[in-house]
């Protein structure tokens, strides 16, 4: 019976050697896995810095401004005119005190479980 028992226990050590073997083969191929994806992001994260000082040097004025004139006549573009702007006079003035009455309403609208916006939708 002691020999059978033996015997198991040795199976099973052998069993459980084998997956830890394979359990750690599989953690460093993962943790290769891991460092290559990293050194990726580290790469393409230096790209896209260098990209960005690219498009902020061709997004200055002093280099856009040759392009445009060289296609100002095949694009139609011509200079803002003063007069394409309003004025601060024509502006609504805000109302001097707020509607209280109206968020008055609103508010008990809402006391009593009323949706105002169900409503209105509803409506239309």
């Amino acid at each position: 019976m002691i020999k059978l028992i033996n015997a198991v226990m040795v199976c099973t050590s052998l069993f459980v050697l084998v997956g830890v073997y394979g359990l750690k083969y599989s953690v460093e191929d993962i943790a290769a896995e891991k460092a290559s994806l990293e050194r990726r992001i580290d790469r393409q994260t230096g790209e896209l810095s260098l990209l960005q000082a690219d498009w902020s040097y061709l997004n200055q004025p002093a280099h856009v401004a040759p392009i445009v004139l060289r296609h100002q006549e095949a694009l139609g573009l011509v200079p803002t005119d003063q007069t394409q702007f309003g004025r601060i006079d024509t502006l609504p003035m805000r109302p001097a005190a707020p509607d209280t009455a109206a968020l008055d309403d609103l508010l008990n609208a809402l006391d009593q479980g009323i949706d105002p916006i169900g409503q209105l939708i509803e409506a239309n």
